[in-house]
């Protein structure tokens, strides 16, 4: 097509080198499109044209006085600093790649990481044009899809996840999602490291949740989301999808790290069910400043995959991420990958989340579009789980009325008791 032989998707790196900006830059954008280390057989000016990636600008940051990584190439060849940084813009075609998204992924990734000239570097951003966006799945269910099936028009979305862990079984997990519905929760999730586990199968665990799930929803109108953890090998994901859907479910979770680009694609484009993508494992690509993947370019690529919910941690939380990394995180899940469509996912916040934490969130957000998330917030609220719930909820409250959280308290017993127990606002 045309199109595609001109459209390009762009990327931003920040390296980290001795060598002439320029010069790396140019064996970046030729090592990931037609080039290697020399001019090979065949690689004529036409094809250089047409498929080498291109580098648009170069941005010279302050310089750095030891290496951020080890680089054997260099210390070999004696490398001395400075270590120069810079920001790189690199477009590369789309029609070397072409609707594929692992393969998106190994252009703008792969083999930089590895590149002798650089003792750091890093995926800042990604950008992709309006068409070949088009070309890739959306979010089935989305933020608007999300609150129709849980009947919240307004407000965060209040959820918890299943602790402990391990060790519950089918009947166990299900007495308990039974009591987080009466509790008042919206949503449910399972934890990341509770699958398919032999104490909680599930082919056990799913109908047993979804019966007290069905029964809450006949007594009181309200559709509790439970996202299933499914996490799997392909085939056997789709056969949990299909469980959970045949037993009256709306969501299931994946752990994308581990699944991989293509198995999420197979799984979206075989469940209407929401996708809930957890990220457990992206601080492995993502912590040290100089290497990996920023979320901005991370969550990307999962949209394209079709993720419905993304997981930015939460403010004030337990983790090592900075308060200002996880509201980009949600600002990138609220921004369109394109203008030409409304693709934005929810943001799913977790991570050592209470009432006390929520001021934070909403001055920072500014929206109540989001799953606010609250393990032991709930669960371990000295009034008990229902208490939990509506503390969270009168913390929401009090914040958007810009109603400190000592003075809500005065009169709401179950956000006192949390404010008591948890830790000051």
């Amino acid at each position: 097509m045309a199109a595609e032989r001109t459209e390009r998707i762009r990327a931003r790196y920040l390296i980290e080198t001795p060598h002439d900006l320029a010069a790396v830059a140019e064996v970046m954008a030729g090592e990931q499109s037609c080039g290697t280390f020399t001019r090979v057989e065949g690689e004529t000016d036409a094809l250089r044209e047409r498929a080498r990636g291109t580098v648009e600008a170069i941005t010279e940051l302050d310089a750095a006085s030891t290496p951020s990584l080890p680089n054997a190439l260099l210390e070999r060849k004696g490398a001395k600093g400075p270590w120069r940084r810079a920001h790189v813009d690199i477009a590369f075609p789309v029609a070397n790649i072409g609707a594929n998204l692992p393969t998106l992924a190994a252009t703008v990734s792969g083999n930089l990481y590895d590149l002798g000239e650089v003792t750091g570097l890093r995926l800042e951003s990604l950008q992709v044009p309006p068409a070949y966006r088009a070309r890739f799945d959306m979010p089935r269910v989305g933020i608007a899809g999300t609150r129709r099936a849980t009947g919240v028009a307004g407000g965060a979305l209040v959820g918890t996840i299943i602790k402990p862990n391990v060790g519950l079984s089918a009947s166990d997990t299900a007495e308990l999602v039974g009591r987080l519905c009466a509790a008042g929760v919206d949503f449910i999730k399972d934890d990341e490291v509770c699958a398919d586990p032999a104490h909680a199968p599930l082919a056990e665990r799913v109908p047993a949740v979804m019966a007290v799930v069905r029964a809450h929803q006949e007594r009181t109108g309200k559709h509790v989301m439970v996202a299933f953890n499914i996490t799997d090998e392909t085939d056997a994901m789709k056969r949990h999808a299909d469980l959970v859907e045949r037993e009256g479910g709306s969501c299931v979770m994946a752990s994308l790290n581990w699944c991989g680009h293509s198995g999420i694609q197979t799984l979206r484009r075989h469940t209407p069910l929401a996708l809930h993508g957890h990220r457990n494992g992206y601080g492995a690509l993502s912590r040290h400043p100089l290497l990996g993947i920023s979320f901005q370019a991370y969550q990307t690529l999962w949209r394209l995959a079709g993720v419905d919910h993304m997981h930015v941690h939460g403010l004030q939380g337990k983790f090592s991420q900075p308060d200002s990394e996880v509201i980009e995180s949600a600002q990138d899940c609220y921004t369109p990958l394109t203008d030409a469509a409304d693709d934005r996912v929810m943001p799913a916040f977790s991570s050592g989340q209470w009432a006390g934490t929520v001021p934070a969130t909403w001055q920072a957000i500014g929206s109540d579009d989001l799953l606010f998330m609250a393990g032991g917030g709930i669960l371990a609220h000295p009034d008990g789980a229902a208490a939990g719930v509506t503390s969270i909820r009168q913390a929401w409250s009090a914040a958007r009325a810009g109603v400190p959280l000592a003075d809500a308290a005065r009169d709401q017993p179950e956000l006192a008791h949390a404010l008591a127990f948890f830790g000051k606002p």
